[in-house]
């Protein structure tokens, strides 16, 4: 059995003052928070002072109520920014290709746009033009418009312009999408999904919800897709509920939702 590195036991016992002011993530005063860790406010009044002096946290003057301090908020963004997306949305979604029965994808913005990096496929697999390196078309597939409608739009006009939509996977330039694009991404936006039926993949249904990163920017995007007989594509399928909780999940890892420092 590994034995326990000595610590030293007076900063572990501070230590309990941030994770109570981490739990409540308001600012607070000094009886809560010392009751929240369990210890008197003479107790725990030297470790703030001590806290504050290094930035990890700090008191408001007008409301003696304290607070995560500039080293607290810098370490915890260096911490979001090392977190791989892809990393740790990998066991994610092969769970989910277990869960619904249907392959699942996972996609980043790449140089030449919507770009997947995995792809898993359940027991019996469905055959889909799709591979990791594949580049999705950007208004023609759910992959797509999931990055299409919560992107910048200077991002995604600018894609459009150089022509990035035109090699990707279910591109038909024969069809006409432009006069629909705005109505089809405010679905996108309503539903939190894109969904596309049979088409520009014939016989194969698919649904794709945005991961979200710690500054609310897409990261990813996961994919569910399989033949049409036995995907059910209602927004209120099982299907799309697992698909959005599980697109959920990876970006809460990845810290959406959580208050960051101004840059």
């Amino acid at each position: 059995m590994k034995k326990a590195s000595r610590g030293i036991q007076s900063i572990e016992v501070g230590g309990e003052l941030l994770r109570a002011l981490a739990r409540c993530g308001e600012p607070m005063m000094l009886r809560d928070l010392a009751r929240e860790a369990g210890m008197t406010p003479a107790k725990a009044h030297p470790y703030l002072a001590s806290f504050s002096r290094i930035g990890l946290i700090e008191q408001d003057e007008t409301t003696g109520r304290y607070e995560i301090g500039a080293l607290a908020l810098e370490l915890g963004l260096i911490s979001l920014r090392r977190l791989s997306g892809v990393r740790i949305a990998q066991p994610k979604i092969a769970a989910l290709a277990s869960q619904i029965g249907h392959a699942v994808s996972l996609a980043v913005w790449g140089t030449h746009g919507p770009t997947v990096v995995q792809l898993e496929e359940p027991g019996q697999p469905v055959h889909i033009v799709m591979r990791a390196g594949s580049v999705m078309a950007l208004l023609e597939t759910a992959t797509g418009r999931a990055f299409a409608a919560f992107l910048p739009e200077k991002t995604i006009n600018a894609a459009l312009e150089s022509g990035l939509d035109r090699q990707g996977v279910g591109y038909n330039p024969k069809r006409p999408v432009k006069g629909k694009v705005a109505e089809m991404l405010t679905e996108v936006r309503k539903h939190g999904l894109a969904r596309a039926l049979g088409d520009p993949l014939p016989g194969v249904n698919a649904f794709a919800a945005p991961v979200f990163d710690h500054a609310g920017h897409v990261a990813l995007v996961v994919t569910a897709m399989g033949p049409e007989g036995t995907f059910d594509a209602r927004w209120d399928s099982p299907i799309a509920h697992a698909l959005r909780d599980c697109a959920g999940g990876i970006s809460k890892r990845l810290g959406h939702g959580m208050p960051v420092a101004a840059e």
